[in-house]
């Protein structure tokens, strides 16, 4: 059901100090501000300055740091606002599991699901940008919104655009899924060259302006990967039917053709509150100000296949959808243990692909998941295997 415009409509926001989070706030800010949205709960990690900055700006009833190091930062920085500090993995289950509507899910990583998957089940519309909640816990976590009752929105760009181009009636006639990949800032690189590469080069998006974990994952197309197994969820398709296709401009978000011939596709100026506003008002659309696309200066738009050999984490992601199982939550978490080494120096770019390709052959015997409890415990499998070979 849509929002009912006379009605404050109750949000949380996890993750809100983010990238994502952050644009978040600016357009809850654009649509009306408190007079719209009550902000029930804003969780953070270590940056507690901005997260009661946030806090108070908006008006929120809790703020939250998962790390409990920094609970008292956090509560001299509220202290006589009246908005409530907390911390702690407690205190984030709590602020997630509240009486929200929409939830905008937005913690990096592995640990944003088991606030999400709360949420989830107490029936919030979940705006989804975690990409671990599909790729660990798949069909479990599509079940645990259905069971709740609330709506999975897909927020990152590309799901987003297939989200807005996939016809409801018409679901029976999709042909394909066609994910775009700006291809990062090494799309025209040698792997020789990839080879050499820092966190500090890496982090350099073209196109995009985000997090450091999302902006690596882009330089590698780690997070294009997970995207396909995210897809493979979120659009109940075949694993044959999605597709990548490497578009640099990023005006293209994605696209959906059917078995006509027909491509929808999703455009728009490469900016993640586009995405953001449409999963806040869902079904409505309302105005943002956001840059508008002036077709006679893109003057053209180029595509190309992607290369699997120089970013191979395309290819273990098509394993992971082959085998099946608990492989995307391996794969995610030999990547999760793979990326940190990598950004603190103890192993190569290129490195980040062969240890989670290794890993997830190690661990490929799993069976699926019948529960959170496998998923948990295939993470931390994942993660132990992964250090060994980091070291």
């Amino acid at each position: 059901m849509a929002p009912d415009a006379r009605q404050k409509r109750r949000i949380t926001i996890l993750g809100s100090t983010g990238s994502i989070g952050t644009s978040t706030l600016d357009v809850v800010r654009q649509l009306g501000g408190r007079e719209r949205y009550e902000v029930l709960a804003l969780t953070g990690n270590g940056n507690v300055d901005l997260l009661a900055a946030q806090a108070k700006e908006c008006g929120a009833r809790m703020a939250v740091t998962a790390s409990e190091s920094h609970y008292g930062a956090l509560k001299d920085a509220l202290s006589g606002s009246g908005i409530e500090a907390a911390a702690g993995r407690a205190a984030l289950l709590e602020a997630a599991s509240g009486e929200a509507d929409w939830v905008m899910a937005a913690i990096v990583g592995t640990a944003g699901l088991a606030p999400t998957l709360a949420a989830a089940r107490k029936g919030a519309d979940i705006a989804l940008a975690n990409k671990e909640c599909l790729v660990s816990a798949g069909d479990l976590f599509v079940d645990a919104v259905a069971k709740g009752g609330g709506r999975l929105i897909p927020v990152d760009s590309e799901h987003s655009a297939i989200f807005q181009a996939l016809e409801d009636d018409q679901r029976h006639a999709v042909e394909r899924i066609v994910l775009t990949a700006s291809g990062g800032p090494f799309r025209t690189w040698s792997r020789e060259q990839m080879a050499g590469v820092t966190a500090d080069i890496a982090r350099a998006h073209p196109n995009w302006s985000m997090g450091l974990k999302i902006s690596i994952g882009s330089a590698s197309m780690f997070n294009k990967a997970l995207e396909m197994i995210e897809a493979k969820h979120l659009f109940d398709v075949r694993p044959d039917q999605i597709e990548v296709v490497v578009h640099p401009q990023s005006i293209i978000h994605s696209m959906v053709g059917y078995v006509d011939g027909s491509v929808l596709a999703q455009l728009g100026a490469p900016d993640m509150r586009t995405a953001i506003g449409y999963a806040l008002t869902y079904p409505e659309r309302s105005p943002l100000n956001v840059d508008r696309l002036d077709f006679a200066k893109l003057a053209r738009l180029d595509f190309e296949a992607p290369d699997e050999v120089r970013f191979p984490a395309l290819r273990l992601a098509r394993m992971a959808l082959e085998r099946g199982g608990l492989q995307g939550a391996v794969m995610n978490a030999a990547e999760e243990v793979a990326f940190h080494a990598f950004v603190a120096g103890r192993i190569g770019f290129l490195s980040m692909a062969d240890v989670a390709e290794a890993v997830m052959d190690k661990l490929s015997h799993l069976p699926p998941a019948s529960s959170m409890d496998d998923v948990f415990a295939a993470d931390e499998e994942a993660r132990q295997v992964a250090a060994g070979l980091v070291g």
